[in-house]
């Protein structure tokens, strides 16, 4: 019987997984013939770096075609403009000089009449350089349509297709490999079942410890981000909720921690530290212990338990520091009145 860190517990009912905070299935909204493919399983790549293209000969030639329109609008729309700036002037002119007498008042009518269709016409030049820049627009954007681009920093972890196949989006309903599946590995958390029971208990922020197959003997820890909303059923399976959980050193997470190991989640629910604690083993059914008495046999004892997990449990009442009890009963003869001495 000593002092100690006791703390009540939850763990996962089956294997958790590492999860990247980020991952993309990406896939292309146009299909095609694959033109070209930047990269390779395993890569590296940056935000915006191009992955994949498809054949797209003939979206770059109606963006250059666009261009060419545009540059044409625009010398028609100065054309125009001129015009439509000099009949005005010659509209003055008229005006003036029907002032003066010297010309009659239709004649003014006339000027004021052309130069009102020039300006219309120099109006309608600049509506259609519009027209063609938006033409421009609408080619990149199909043109875009067959580029496929990383949109974060990561890992591509899988790729689809080779250069000179066919690519196509995935049918609404039917589920279709993506094009290249990207891993932001900078950012990792575990995600793990609890069971339907133990959720309730279970808060955002709650102290956690993670463990996993990949490095043995050796635990991170975590805090609860998220619980999830809802409980998973699964066929013949218990009910469990799943709880996401960070790690709060990712500098001490090893560099090659791959997404998708499995993991073991420990939810510190509460803890108290230096207070009189056994190992749970050593409790019987209604809470009763055996202990060494002064006259050398086994009595029983009944106790007060308090916070408890699957190594040790806290003793409010029934023992006192430093008595001696049975936590081993591999022997028949271990029961009350038997003679014991201590093993130190």
């Amino acid at each position: 019987m000593d002092e100690g860190l006791v703390e009540a517990t939850v763990v996962n009912t089956r294997a958790g997984t590492v999860e990247a905070c980020r991952r993309s299935k990406l896939a292309l909204p146009a299909g095609g013939q694959i033109s070209q493919m930047w990269v390779k399983e395993g890569d590296r790549v940056k935000r915006g770096q191009k992955l994949l293209e498809l054949w797209n000969r003939d979206l770059s030639a109606q963006a250059e075609l666009a261009s060419r329109q545009v540059a044409t609008a625009q010398q028609q729309q100065q054309q125009a403009c001129i015009l439509a700036d000099n009949a005005r002037l010659e509209a003055e002119r008229m005006q003036a000089l029907a002032a003066k007498g010297f010309v009659s008042t239709q004649r003014v009518d006339d000027a004021r009449a052309q130069a009102r269709a020039q300006q219309a016409a120099c109006d309608a030049a600049r509506a259609d350089v519009r027209r063609a820049q938006s033409q421009i627009s609408v080619a990149r954007a199909s043109l875009e349509r067959t580029v496929l681009v990383a949109p974060f920093d990561g890992i591509v972890a899988q790729v689809t297709g080779e250069v000179g196949e066919f690519t196509t989006p995935s049918p609404p309903g039917i589920p279709t490999p993506p094009a290249v599946d990207l891993i932001d590995d900078s950012c990792l958390y575990v995600t793990a079942p609890m069971d339907e029971i133990d959720a309730p208990k279970i808060r955002p922020g709650m102290p956690a410890r993670i463990a996993m197959d990949a490095l043995p003997g050796r635990s991170f820890a975590g805090t609860v981000r998220r619980i999830a909303p809802y409980v998973t059923e699964v066929e013949k399976q218990a009910r469990t909720v799943d709880v996401e959980v960070i790690f709060n050193n990712p500098d001490e997470v090893p560099r090659n921690l791959l997404a998708g190991y499995s993991a073991d989640v420990e939810i510190i629910l509460e803890a108290r530290d230096k207070v009189l604690r056994l190992p749970t083993q050593a409790i019987l059914e209604g809470n009763k212990v055996l202990v060494l008495e002064k006259d050398g046999r086994l009595g029983e004892r009944a106790v007060t338990p308090g916070l408890a997990n699957w190594a040790y449990t806290e003793i409010g009442k029934g023992l006192s520091k430093g008595e001696r009890v049975v936590s081993s009963f591999e022997s028949e003869a271990i029961k009350a009145g038997a003679l014991a001495k201590a093993r130190e």
